[in-house]
């Protein structure tokens, strides 16, 4: 289960812990500043959860205003999509509304690959570059097809597993 904290602006108030929104709904209305007035505002925190969710949180910039949809749109979305998402919003700048926006509109190419090498080595095997006699194939510089690649293609690391991509 994926724990968040909602930490107030108000410095007269303490905050809470949640795992749904129906906790966050309940300890919102509970909590009370030493005024006896609700705060209005809260940071939320991600605390506890998988590093992909984690990621996600930070790449979406998720906030009080937003933390329903990302709750409920974790356990909807599939690894690949999460991927997609911190990638382009995180890495790339894009902008995604959490509640409206739909993971599969960026177009992205993304490969699970240890390198941009590994790249090379896959496009000359699946014909991108035409077919190439195997007496030839062995004086290809991969790595200069690598570098060459890394013009277009960018690498990052998201929990533990290292991605190429490419933004199309």
């Amino acid at each position: 289960m994926t724990q968040f904290y909602a930490q107030p602006y108000d410095i007269s108030s303490t905050g809470f812990y949640f795992e749904s929104m129906e906790e966050y709904d309940t300890l919102y209305s509970k909590n009370l500043n030493e005024y006896g007035e609700q705060p209005e505002e809260y940071e939320i925190q991600f605390i506890d959860g998988e590093e992909i969710d984690c990621k996600l949180f930070n790449a979406l910039g998720v906030h009080q205003g937003n933390i329903h949809h990302f709750i409920e749109k974790i356990e909807e979305w599939e690894e690949h999509q999460k991927h997609a998402l911190i990638i382009a919003t995180g890495e790339c700048g894009y902008n995604f509304d959490i509640d409206s926006g739909n993971p599969d509109d960026f177009d992205i190419e993304l490969y699970e690959l240890d390198s941009l090498k590994e790249l090379a080595e896959q496009f000359i095997e699946e014909g991108l570059f035409g077919q190439i006699p195997d007496n030839i194939r062995f004086y290809l510089d991969t790595d200069a097809i690598a570098r060459d690649l890394g013009m277009d293609y960018s690498e990052t690391r998201i929990d533990g597993t290292n991605y190429i991509y490419r933004m199309a």
